[in-house]
């Protein structure tokens, strides 16, 4: 048995070259074929590739989808992402359990079903989702729930479950998935009338600092959410000293309530990949790598497709399109299930084969990232646009969106409304005009920009989608007046624990307190000086955590504090002197009540 799992470890590190830096690729292969990754095989994989146990098991223990332990073989992850929550998560894990005798986080006893949950898998436009193992099953009932498990104790086969197919690519033969696009609102840059290699033959007419100039004139700012200035980060890179350059696509879409990347790489593939071999030649950069989250993986084996399909037509791999020199391939880079590897340099480590672990900066990747090299990080929908502005010019890309935000912003939308999807709109629009095109059922908040950005109320739905008044990496979170505006914060608050990666004490230990400070007043235990408490810590952990993480996760609880005080003033009270307002005297005689036969006279 022993000399089994080492021939079967040996032959996957060798696949990869016995490289440590593709230790991901490495243990999620293993995993696949073998269940898990035991001790034993972190072991081989070690001796492989001239490592040691303890910093494959660092890796292994780090990614929510690894596992040390066997677990079923098929593995339910039921969403547990706010808007799942909203409409119905907990009905359908409960008929889901009940359904196959266990509780949520065990295994079956025969060993062939886990049933798990999980954060936002890209799904928030047809929620409750699941992924059972990488088939995606959307717009779950309690109904539909234990249909799921019958089938699956039958057949054992999530590929069965598939009994439609979705529209555009979802229809693909190498993606068969039940997923709807739910494009809403075409726009003029990422789901127009672009052809590959339009944008790439604009840009070799370019000289590589003409076609950073060109970047640079349009004024894209980062899609990702941070915003920064696209050209200036090339520029950075292309400057910085170094023989090798990289650029990365964080296709790590893990901010809960958005899936607009989702759509660009189902229908919008060739474009993206497009833009990241247009930034390879302006960077003098012959590798790109697609880190794709763990959540997509079902889109991975058509995404290859696309992939060869370039270099047969010669718009990847050597002398590109004919031009003598120019190198330049892609790979994809699967992720495990971390949201902290959307950070960028979480990304890098991950991309390297290590924990997802952020990076101290400076030095910033632009001067030093992947395996030490000057890097860019942009996300799926920055590359995406990179095309279209090679190939239609700055000025038509700056003459959209607001004075000082150019371009289009493709928006998910979800929550509380008629019709969640994808929307491409120009930047500008108001947040009440983004209700009326999603249909929103009496709007009492929006969350721009998901969890790590504020909540507004109905007193700033006048307020536009730009980086100088309501900045957003693409989600909007749509929520009626019947919602807890506090209770949705302690909601992400859970996320964010879960998901730190619990290297510094802000983060770790600040957000615990936080959300018990949340609970308190969410419980109706909470007093004045409560409110002030939340305020102070959450500014402390935004202010001294180590990465973006930490920075933004208190801002739900500072957004409904600030957007909604007096409906948290009400929920807070002064107690008399010398009484905690988490005591609670008629839970505490109960015992003493069931021994003596009687009632307290005191309560």
């Amino acid at each position: 048995m022993k000399q089994a799992l080492s021939a079967v470890v040996e032959d996957i590190c060798r696949r990869y070259g016995n490289d440590r830096t593709r230790m991901m690729d490495i243990v999620i292969a293993v995993q696949r074929r073998l269940g898990c990754i035991s001790v034993e095989a972190m072991e081989c994989i070690a001796n492989a590739v001239n490592s040691h146990r303890v910093e494959v098991e660092s890796v292994v223990t780090f990614y929510s989808f690894l596992s040390v332990k066997p677990r079923g073989k098929v593995i339910i992850r039921l969403c547990k992402d706010i808007v799942d929550w909203m409409k119905g998560y907990e009905e359908v894990a409960d008929a889901m359990a009940k359904e196959l005798g266990v509780t949520m986080g065990e295994t079956t006893a025969d060993g062939a079903l886990t049933l798990t949950h999980t954060p936002c898998i890209g799904m928030s436009d047809q929620a409750p989702a699941a992924l059972v193992n990488d088939v995606v099953v959307p717009n779950l009932t309690p109904e539909r729930g234990r249909q799921v498990v019958r089938e699956l104790r039958r057949h054992l086969d999530p590929a069965q479950l598939v009994t439609m197919l979705g529209d555009g690519n979802n229809a693909h033969p190498l993606v068969r998935a039940m997923v709807r696009n739910n494009l809403r609102r075409r726009g003029p840059v990422h789901f127009s009338d672009f052809e590959s290699p339009a944008g790439l033959e604009a840009a070799l007419r370019r000289t590589p600092e003409e076609v950073v100039a060109e970047v640079r004139a349009s004024r894209l700012r980062g899609r990702g959410g941070a915003g920064f200035a696209t050209g200036m980060k090339w520029e950075f890179a292309r400057n910085a000293p170094g023989q090798k350059r990289y650029v990365l696509c964080n296709a790590d879409e893990g901010e809960p309530g958005t899936f607009k990347d989702r759509v660009l790489l189902t229908e919008r593939p060739d474009q993206v990949f497009e833009g990241m071999t247009i930034a390879g030649y302006a960077l003098g950069s012959d590798a790109g790598i697609v880190y794709l989250r763990g959540e997509y993986a079902y889109l991975q084996a058509f995404l290859e497709h696309v992939l060869a399909e370039r270099r047969r037509r010669g718009w990847l791999g050597q002398d590109i399109l004919g031009r003598k020199g120019f190198n330049f391939d892609i790979r994809i880079q699967l992720g495990a299930g971390a949201y902290v590897c959307g950070e960028e340099t979480a990304l890098i480590s991950s991309c390297e084969g290590l924990r997802g672990d952020p990076k101290n900066r400076p030095p910033f990747p632009a001067e030093k990232g992947y395996l030490g090299c000057p890097t860019i990080v942009n996300n799926v929908e920055t590359f995406s646009a990179v095309s279209r502005i090679l190939q239609k010019g700055a000025a038509w890309f700056a003459g959209m969106g607001s004075e000082r935000t150019t371009g289009t912003k493709l928006l998910s939308i979800c929550g509380d409304c008629r019709k969640p999807g994808v929307y491409e709109v120009p930047f500008g629009i108001t947040a009440r005009e983004l209700l009326d095109l999603a249909e929103a059922d009496n709007p009492g908040a929006m969350l721009i920009g998901g969890p790590c950005r504020q909540m507004i109320g109905p007193e700033r739905f006048s307020g536009r989608i730009c980086y100088d008044d309501l900045a957003t990496g693409g989600a909007i979170l749509i929520f009626n007046r019947a919602r807890n505006k506090l209770e949705i914060a302690e909601h992400y608050l859970d996320f964010f624990i879960h998901e730190s990666c619990g290297h510094c004490t802000p983060c770790r230990v600040g957000l615990v307190l936080l959300k018990k400070a949340v609970h308190k007043v969410v419980s109706g235990a909470g007093e004045p000086a409560d409110l002030d408490y939340m305020r102070r810590l959450s500014y402390i952990i935004s202010q001294t955590s180590r990465c973006g993480l930490g920075q933004a996760a208190p801002n739900p609880v500072l957004g409904a504090l600030e957007n909604f005080k007096p409906l948290y003033a009400d929920l807070v009270s002064d107690r008399k002197r010398g009484l905690l307002s988490t005591f609670d005297l008629s839970k505490a005689v109960v015992d003493s009540e069931l021994r003596v036969g009687r009632l307290s006279r005191y309560v």
